[in-house]
């Protein structure tokens, strides 16, 4: 995938990042070169490959599925500064 210096000063206003106009050539090559690479690993064929959850094939230990704490919510509710209903009021913040 092709890249130029118009896109990646585009891609650093839309970030948000400053990049100095002497270092949009080297960032532009070095931005290519990381696409370049993921070019080349999408085009390895995986249709043959079974999918993993863990690269060494190993287990998750599980815990035990049991509450292991005391229900507290009144506690809390009681300390908080807006509750209804056993809900938390906060302020609206979008109009």
């Amino acid at each position: 995938m092709a890249i130029d210096q118009h896109e990646i000063e585009k891609i650093a206003q839309l970030a948000r990042i400053r990049i100095a106009d002497d270092q949009i050539g080297e960032v532009t090559a070095r931005i290519a070169e990381i696409l370049g690479m993921v070019d080349r690993l999408q085009a390895v064929d995986t249709a043959a490959v079974e999918p993993m959850a863990n690269p060494l094939d190993d287990t998750q230990r599980l815990r035990p599925d049991a509450v292991t704490e005391e229900n507290r919510r009144e506690d809390f509710q009681a300390i908080a500064p807006a509750v209804e209903d056993g809900l938390y009021l906060v302020p609206r913040v979008i109009d």
